[in-house]
């Protein structure tokens, strides 16, 4: 419990710090908000190792959601070197949250389709406030799509990052197990 509210608080001013600058133009404010939360939150974990586990499936689904989106023209993001892959500050925000899924959102791994409807509701939202409030993100006409496409995309990606989690800590336990008994 001890590290649920820094997690959970260090995301969303990763996220702010992200959002900020790529609605002015900058990568910075993402990437270096991302460089001080990651390790800060690998050096007070209790599985540093299965939480960087995480990070490379994490900025995969970054590729394939993000990327998606914006290369088919459903999302035009701000601050996006390239126009077809998503650009550094979603990777930072992926990498970061990669970083609560064994704190602050655990709670995901209680019911199988909780992720599916959890990224299908607030991944969106989170998109539109940045859109609405930070100028990071535009959704181009007709603009249902780039939410829906979004919380489709972010519904799939979060099983996938909790059913590798889940795979994982049963891999890590049966590892303990094996090894106490030798």
């Amino acid at each position: 419990m001890r590290r649920f509210w820094p997690n959970l608080i260090g995301n969303q001013l990763v996220w702010l710090s992200a959002v900020a600058g790529a609605g002015r133009g900058w990568q910075w404010p993402a990437l270096i908000a991302a460089a001080l939360y990651v390790p800060l939150q690998l050096a007070s974990s209790p599985q540093p190792r299965l939480d960087l586990r995480l990070m490379a499936p994490a900025l995969a689904c970054a590729f394939l959601v993000d990327g998606s989106a914006a290369a088919s023209g459903t999302v035009r993001y701000a601050a996006a070197p390239w126009g077809w892959a998503p650009p550094p500050w979603i990777l930072a925000l992926w990498a970061a949250f990669a970083m609560t899924l064994t704190s602050s959102m655990t709670f995901l791994n209680r019911h199988i389709a909780l992720p599916f409807v959890f990224g299908l509701l607030f991944a969106p939202l989170a998109y539109l406030s940045a859109a609405r409030g930070f100028d990071a993100i535009q959704f181009p006409r007709p603009a249902w799509q780039g939410p829906l496409v979004l919380g489709l995309g972010w519904s799939v990606a979060l099983s996938l990052l909790c059913l590798a989690l889940r795979r994982a800590q049963r891999h890590t336990r049966q590892a303990f197990i094996t090894g106490a008994r030798s």
